[in-house]
């Protein structure tokens, strides 16, 4: 795609082929960004900001604590390709009334 810089990108997954499918970036927050942080306990704002900011996501404290670093203010790399994250905890429903 050849976009830098913070945004959302859409995906959809097909678990019987473990596939994903690029739906749309967006550079901006999508409006149910609460229910990425509420599985993710990321705040969302805070960490597009930092990495507009030019913040590596191996260095933001939500995202270490996310990939289960034992140092949330450390540096060590994460390989987001083959690391994985907590595991999830909790369930999240949102509903939007138009």
């Amino acid at each position: 795609i050849g976009y830098i810089g913070a945004g959302t990108v859409e995906y959809l997954y097909n678990a019987e082929t473990d596939q994903f499918f690029f739906l749309e970036l967006n550079p901006r927050l999508q409006v149910e960004h609460p229910v990425t942080e509420g599985i993710s306990d990321v705040n969302v704002p805070a960490t597009q900001l930092q990495v507009a900011m030019g913040i590596p996501l191996a260095s933001i404290p939500d995202i270490r604590r996310f990939y289960g670093k034992p140092d949330m203010y450390g540096s060590s790399e994460i390989d987001f390709m083959t690391e994985d994250y907590r595991t999830i905890d909790t369930h999240v429903i949102a509903a939007r009334i138009t």
